[in-house]
């Protein structure tokens, strides 16, 4: 455990580094901590900082900068919050009125950009128990059929069913009409348990059709946005502390083209209760060593549905950055809900 004032001298070294981006001095320390300590002392508090690992001295300078470790020790016990003015809160809000989903995930990483001048991410919204509103059965040739499914928000997902034996029109029409007039605003893992009796009773060959609907549905709705939207990465191009090695930087934005492993992290994220940081390495995903990603979870109607976040340096303003996370998050939620 840190001593009172190594906390203090923490404190204010990271947050004179994030201000100013230059290795901070014991004169620094002792002009802006507030402590009535000797340049001798500081310095010994500074040796003591660095060997447990929470500052690193740069070898062109004599003064230290913060490491992931003291960033962490910074965010967890000793950064003081800045709330936001209230005309940014007024903007947001007028950002993120109710209106269509897709609409408001991009308003919200566009705003999550531009207030932050990193990248704004936003995954899109993902309820594995979504519910359809109805399906329907379209014949694409003898033994392949097109199922069309409309969730509850109106939007429409496609899935291709193989069969065993040829259906007619007529029974197609059947079978979508016993799902919608029986089960419509159900989720298809309901419906699977409502019916699995009444499938028994129904011929064998339209029982295999209705399963295989079952399933195919069940897919299409848990798996329709597995995304996000990313707005604002050229920021990161003006960033000095991630420009300055252009080979991770390019690397980063592998990362955001291939999208598999920063939806592995936005993932993680939806899973937090509240704002969720990542600070370099801790990510698990390089090659972010210079980067932090500050994570907050969304809902619809009380249900996680996706996750949004800042991807940044790590040199970022935290006390700033957390709240527009946070406040975003819940605008965004409250808009989906109404919507």
């Amino acid at each position: 455990m840190l001593s009172e004032r190594a906390q203090i001298l923490l404190k204010t070294l990271v947050e004179h580094y994030i201000t100013e981006g230059q290795p901070v001095g014991s004169r620094t320390l002792s002009k802006y901590s507030g402590l009535d300590l000797s340049p001798a002392s500081i310095r010994n508090v500074m040796a003591d900082l660095e060997e447990c690992g929470y500052i690193a001295s740069p070898h062109t300078s004599a003064g230290r900068v913060p490491t992931a470790r003291g960033y962490r020790f910074f965010v967890d016990s000793l950064i003081t919050i800045k709330p936001l003015h209230a005309l940014e809160i007024h903007q947001l809000e007028n950002q993120l009125l109710p209106d269509d989903p897709k609409r408001l995930v991009a308003a919200a990483s566009q705003m999550l950009s531009q207030l932050t001048r990193f990248a704004g991410v936003v995954m899109t919204p993902k309820r594995h128990n979504a519910a359809f509103r109805q399906v329907e059965f379209l014949k694409l040739s003898e033994k392949r059929i097109l199922l069309i499914i409309v969730n509850t928000d109106g939007e429409v997902q496609n899935r291709i069913i193989v069969t065993e034996r040829i259906y007619s029109p007529a029974e197609l029409t059947r079978a979508a009409n016993f799902f919608n007039q029986n089960y419509g605003g159900q989720t298809f893992g309901e419906v699977r348990q409502k019916i699995w009796a009444e499938l028994k009773a129904l011929r064998e060959d339209m029982a295999a059709l209705m399963s295989a609907a079952l399933e195919a549905g069940r897919d299409a709705l848990a798996h329709q946005d597995e995304d996000y939207v990313l707005s604002g990465e050229s920021n990161l191009l003006h960033i000095d502390d991630l420009s300055s090695n252009m080979a991770n930087l390019r690397k980063l934005f592998e990362i955001f083209d291939q999208k598999t492993a920063l939806l592995e992290l936005l993932d993680r994220g939806r899973r937090a209760d509240g704002v969720r940081i990542f600070i370099g390495g801790e990510s698990g995903i390089l090659p972010l060593d210079e980067c932090s990603i500050v994570t907050a979870p969304y809902e619809v109607d009380g249900q996680v549905v996706g996750t949004l976040g800042v991807v940044g340096p790590t040199r970022m303003a935290y006390e700033r950055v957390i709240p527009i996370v946070d406040i975003t998050s819940r605008l965004l939620s409250s808009a989906l809900s109404y919507h």
